[in-house]
């Protein structure tokens, strides 16, 4: 690889760093979790880029390398389990005004794929063609993803409110 792409690469992952995290934060719910998934990430696409060469559309591969590695992850067997400190004595859910934690924490609720075609929708503003190109789907499953996943949100939030 030439030192100017070695620099236009270098220039990318410090350009796209934040943008990704916001995205890779929206699909965990954690922030430590979406550090760790926007590290993976910006390995797999520096040694993408090392190994094809010169990429046509490199933050169209950063995205999707972040929504598959997220995607993947979740498919771990490991990641189903979750260490607490304390064993709770009833289960509960913490009541918190503030809307934005609890639109993620709806979001949290949703299956992989659902939040992935979300975040990619509404938060990277992409159309329902890119988003299904990105995630190798058709655009009716896109559609229907983002139906369904709106409509768990909103009975999520409207349980909140009520």
């Amino acid at each position: 690889m030439t030192r100017g792409a070695e620099a236009a690469l270098h220039a990318f992952v410090e350009g796209r760093r934040t943008a990704l995290f916001r995205s890779a934060y929206l699909l965990c719910g954690n922030r430590d979790e979406a550090e760790d998934l926007v590290q993976t990430t910006l390995v797999k696409v520096v040694l993408g880029a090392r190994r094809h060469g010169r990429l046509e559309n490199l933050d169209a591969y950063a995205r999707r390398t972040l929504v598959n590695t997220f995607i993947a992850a979740r498919r771990r067997f490991w990641r189903r389990e979750q260490a607490y400190g304390d064993v709770p004595d009833a289960p509960g859910r913490a009541v918190d005004g503030d809307t934005g934690l609890m639109v993620r924490a709806a979001l949290a609720g949703l299956a992989p794929r659902q939040r992935a075609v979300l975040v990619l929708r509404y938060w990277e503003d992409l159309s329902v063609a890119a988003t299904a190109e990105l995630l190798g789907m058709r655009e009716s499953t896109v559609k229907s993803h983002t139906a369904r996943g709106l409509a768990a949100l909103r009975a999520a939030v409207q349980e909140e409110f009520v």
